[in-house]
């Protein structure tokens, strides 16, 4: 009996550690708390956060990512990959502009397309090494490179690849 519960109590053990270090470094259930990401990713979804692939490569222009929340938030942020380090981007009255050509944007979409906001109109900017650029698929409702600031008001539209935490995959 005593074998058979140390038996029980060791897998137990090791399954517990399987799932919770697969979570901080594989995959990692996510939600979408957000509309800045719809139509593409509606809110309340849930989703996988691969955590692995990023770890052996950078992110690529059009991947969703998951990153630390900006200016000490609470949640993290999910936002398209639209410029990567070395890129020049440009937004000219909603139009994004990546090196030099307008960007096929299927999965964007405006819902004040008839109104200018804060973003609508940007750079051009090249993207630091070791940066990225990243919109919101609802781009009228996200709080994204567009239209971040630093504490002093100024610009700061480039998201360190520090603060990327994984790529979002497949909903569940």
């Amino acid at each position: 009996m005593k074998t058979t519960l140390f038996r029980a109590v060791t897998i137990a053990l090791v399954t517990l550690a399987a799932a919770l270090l697969s979570r901080a470094y594989i995959v990692e259930p996510i939600y979408i708390a957000s509309a800045s990401m719809e139509p593409t990713l509606t809110e309340g979804t849930r989703f996988f956060l691969d955590k692995l692939t990023l770890r052996f490569r950078a992110p690529r222009r059009g991947e969703v990512i998951s990153f630390r929340p900006r200016k000490g938030g609470g949640i993290e942020s999910v936002k398209r990959v639209i410029a990567v380090g070395g890129d020049e981007v440009e937004i000219r009255a909603k139009q994004v502009r990546l090196n030099g050509e307008p960007l096929v944007e299927s999965y964007a979409e405006h819902r004040r397309g008839d109104v200018l906001l804060d973003g609508d109109n940007l750079g051009p900017l090249t993207v630091p090494e070791g940066h990225l650029f990243v919109l919101g698929d609802n781009r009228d409702h996200s709080l994204d490179s567009s239209v971040w600031r630093n504490e002093a008001g100024e610009r700061d539209p480039f998201l360190p690849l520090s603060e990327v935490t994984g790529l979002v995959r497949g909903a569940f």
